[in-house]
């Protein structure tokens, strides 16, 4: 195209086959609450993300002999909690612990409280619970995919802005990557950046 610019220095990579296999990274290690306020479990699943944006659709991966699967396709409802870097230690245990003889709530000290939309519960150390409603279950394979409609938000009031706007990259939120937990790291850009004009500056006119 005439008078655009080619991107200098973009590194190329000699690749290899491997086989098909799970690689996307780095992904949200979510903590999943179910069951109600009063009777809550939660577990930590790092296959969810978005299917689309109107209406707003999501989803997570679960295994059919995780606990947490029977609750969820019996209430159909679940709330996705994204955490910080501050709960990596909770995020781990309820990751590898089983709430068929834990109780992972008290061995974590996290804090179920109720959601506005649907009977499972929020986790309240969480600054964003997405308050979700099974609308299928598919299964695929070792996972079986809960999709499901975003019907709330639950928002830290802290991390709204003077316009209203959820401040997420003040939140230091974890992110999940072959096996290992990360902080995020710099910002570097946001969406459209690369193709937005820059702002003329406006010349003051000096005084004759």
């Amino acid at each position: 195209m005439a008078g655009s610019k080619k991107p200098q220095n973009n590194k190329t990579f000699e690749k290899e086959s491997w086989k098909g296999s799970v690689i996307t990274a780095p992904l949200p290690p979510a903590l999943v609450s179910c069951g109600t306020a009063e009777k809550p479990n939660v577990l930590t699943v790092a296959w969810t993300g978005v299917l689309c944006t109107k209406p707003p659709v999501t989803y997570i991966s679960v295994r059919p002999e995780r606990f947490s699967y029977e609750i969820i396709k019996k209430s159909r409802e679940f709330v996705i909690n994204l955490p910080t870097d501050s709960l990596v230690r909770a995020v781990d245990l309820c990751g590898v612990k089983s709430g068929r003889d834990t109780d992972k709530l008290a061995l974590t000290g996290l804090t179920a409280v109720p959601s506005f939309n649907v009977a499972a519960p929020m986790i309240a150390e969480c600054p964003v619970s997405i308050e979700c409603r099974v609308r299928e279950i598919v299964p695929l394979g070792s996972h079986d995919m809960f999709v499901a409609d975003i019907v709330g938000v639950g928002a830290a009031k802290e991390l709204l802005d003077d316009k209203g706007r959820l401040a997420l990259e003040k939140a230091g939120l974890l992110a999940y990557a072959h096996g290992a937990y990360f902080s995020l790291g710099k910002q570097l850009g946001t969406f459209g950046y690369s193709v937005r004009k820059k702002k003329t500056p406006v010349r003051r006119r000096e005084p004759k």
